[in-house]
This record gives structure tokens, sequence and C-alpha cells, in this order.
């Protein structure tokens, strides 16, 4: 069986952005959740899995100074660095596997939409929200998005984990306040509808 890592970069090697079912032209509900942080233009954003989505994008064209991209597919950052051009540079790309990423700084904010459910096992949970809670400085902020209870079960061919509102507020129940949530249908480019649910928090002040 491939990895993880080969699995992702065959993906991104054999589909166009329009063909994969996370594409949406603009990340209207992920903008939405992080304008409503009211962050500051040089604040530290991450995001987690953000392949070539255009999020890192927009951030940059609304002004946001300091903009980090995690991918396990290397394969996945080409394709948005040459979309980028020259802005690419003012991109922070690191390939890395989140089940395993070691941040070596912290951010004001903590960005995932579509990765955290791909996270099946107990252990890679824990290690994730870990790695968040390492991440994000105090007073800072998470923005998840993963698929809700009614959502599929599999995606790209991989088995999924689904997170109901209530799930996802108790995964954050220490140490963070529950900021919004809702579910959201998202529409593939294929005409299909996945639910989505989105959550954000924020980080108790120490």
């Amino acid at each position: 069986m491939e990895n993880r890592k080969d699995h992702w970069n065959k993906v991104y090697e054999t589909k166009k952005p329009t063909e994969v079912s996370w594409y949406e032209p603009m990340p209207e509900v992920s903008l939405s959740y992080i304008t409503d942080c009211k962050l500051e233009k040089d604040a530290a954003i991450i995001d987690i899995g953000g392949g070539d989505s255009f999020l890192a994008e927009f951030l940059i064209s609304q002004g946001f100074t300091d903009v980090t991209v995690v991918d396990i597919s290397e394969k996945a950052l080409e394709r948005a660095k040459e979309r980028l051009g020259e802005k690419a540079d003012e991109v922070n790309w690191i390939v890395a596997d989140v089940s395993k990423f070691q941040p070596e700084r912290q951010y004001e904010l903590w960005h995932d939409r579509a990765v955290f459910h791909f996270l099946t096992e107990e252990q890679q949970v824990k290690s994730y929200l870990a790695t968040v809670d390492k991440a994000v400085k105090p007073g800072g902020f998470v923005v998840m998005g993963t698929f809700s209870e009614k959502g599929p079960t599999k995606c790209s061919g991989l088995e999924i984990k689904q997170y109901s509102i209530s799930e996802m507020q108790d995964l954050f129940s220490k140490g963070y306040c529950t900021l919004s949530c809702k579910n959201i249908d998202h529409q593939t480019p294929s005409g299909g509808t996945q639910n989505f649910t989105f959550c954000s928090f924020r980080k108790d002040p120490k």
C-alpha cells in the first residue's frame, strides 16, 4: 500500500485543480472566519494542508504579510507557487505530514480545512491537538473545517473521521473558548454536496 505522501503527490500529479472535490475558487467560509478574528496584517497565519488552495493567495492580496502553508505533497505546493508567480515568495512553504509536523514557531491563527478528518487513529488525533496547542499563541485562534456527521465517509479514496459540532467543541473544551460553529454545504466541481462542520476557537490568554 502506498504511503500518504505518495498518495497525495499522485492526486496532484493526475488531477487538475477543478477535478478535486475540495476545490473552491474563493474560500469564502475560511476567509469569513479569519476576518471575524480581527487579526493585524502582520499576524502569523498557518494554513494546514493548504495544498494548491487559493486561501494563501487571498490572504496575501488582503495585505497579510506572514502566511505559512503546510502540505504533505510537494506537488501541491509547486502548483500553488506556479500560480502565484512572483508573489509565491511572500508565502512560507513547508512540506510536512501534519500528523508528524513539529512547528518551529508560534502563530496567531491555525487554519485547517479538510485535513484533520483524514486522521482516523486516536494517537494521530492526540498528536495533532498537541501540535495545535504548541503552535498557537495564547489568545490566538483556531479555525477548523471537517466533514460533518452528514458528510462523506471517504475522500480521495481514503477513509475519514466525521465530526459533529459538539464533537469538535469537546476536542477544544480545555484551554479554548468556542467562537462560532456551524454546518455548511460545499458544492463540489462535479455537482455533488459535502456537508462540513466549521468551527472557530480562541485559545485562553495566559
